[in-house]
């Protein structure tokens, strides 16, 4: 069976763990999807948890993540490399028609932000890459080499929430001008700290780059997009009472989610507003379970853990009782 204690899983500590893990399986011996593998700990505890019939398969598009996968020996378990919007892909490819639940754990790693070389920290200088699969795709720094300033501006405005997008904007696009090209973390840790006048930013204790960077990584890695699509996979291939869990750590990804759930779960709140009877209104697909935010212990142990926010919804073809 796997263990807890490996090396990977010390390097990257999972935000409620226990609480995922214990809401998404139900029935040990079913087959669960970890769309979010990172560095495996989530994977491992759902695969304590499950009986000798049960399966678990994990997709990530990281090959450092791939690499990791090959420490778990447990023919319970396959690992795939890929972006988890081909969720369908995958379980249709394995004649899987359903599953026992899918957990969904956002955003971007602890090993990913330390390791230089994939650019997305700030504070560690690297070339500006960001993207999660490296071996596809274009980087940050080739994307903003030919964005002009009205592309810029928006992805910083729409995906960072950075009031200052375009005084960013147009600090990045006068330096790749000048024959300065943005090419590295420290080149638009700087660009953008020039471009916030320090009076105006609300706080000091966050670097002015920091919406920016997720701007980016997010516009970079069509996260948002991958999420939207994923979440209808998901539903679609749960089995009655299997449950959706989502960890997400920033408003657009939640938003997303909670509208997801929302109308899933009142179906009838996207139906044109004519009368219509009840038996005409479609079935709900989900009944919302829980919101979970990690404890104060949690978040003291682990301060990524501060902004995190678990949603969890269970698979439901019966409409949903009004509350």
């Amino acid at each position: 069976m796997s263990s807890l204690t490996s090396s990977s899983v010390r390097q990257h500590r999972p935000v409620m763990l226990q609480a995922a893990v214990t809401m998404l399986v139900t029935d040990p011996q079913a087959t669960y999807v970890d769309a979010t593998y990172g560095r495996g700990g989530h994977a491992r505890l759902i695969l304590q948890r499950l009986a000798a019939a049960g399966r678990l398969i994990a997709l990530d598009r990281d090959p450092d993540a791939a690499r990791d996968a090959l420490s778990i020996a447990d023919p319970r378990f396959e690992f795939v490399r890929t972006r988890f919007s081909r969720l369908g892909e995958v379980l249709g490819a394995r004649s899987i028609p359903a599953v026992g639940g899918v957990l969904m754990d956002l955003g971007v790693s602890s090993p990913q932000l330390d390791d230089p070389a994939r650019g997305f920290s700030l504070r560690l200088d690297g070339p500006l890459d960001m993207r999660m699969d490296p071996d596809a795709g274009q980087s940050a720094a080739q994307w903003l080499a030919r964005a002009d300033l009205a592309e810029v501006r928006r992805v910083v405005r729409e995906y960072g929430d950075e009031r200052f997008a375009a005084s960013v904007a147009r600090a990045i696009v006068a330096r790749q001008s000048a024959g300065r090209p943005v090419q590295r973390t420290s080149d638009l840790a700087e660009v953008v700290a020039r471009a916030i006048p320090v009076k105006d930013r609300k706080d000091p204790n966050q670097h002015p780059a920091t919406r920016t960077f997720q701007a980016l990584r997010i516009f970079i890695n069509q996260e948002l997009e991958e999420l939207a699509l994923t979440l209808e996979t998901a539903v679609a291939r749960m089995a009655p009472g299997a449950r959706l869990v989502v960890i997400s750590f920033h408003s657009l990804e939640d938003r997303i989610v909670k509208r997801f759930i929302d109308l899933r779960a009142h179906p009838d709140r996207a139906m044109p507003r004519v009368p219509l009877r009840a038996a005409q209104l479609p079935a709900a697909m989900l009944r919302p379970l829980a919101r979970v935010r990690p404890d104060a212990d949690e978040i003291a142990a682990n301060p990524r853990a501060r902004s995190a926010l678990m949603r969890v919804a269970e698979r439901t073809d019966a409409p949903v009782q009004a509350t």
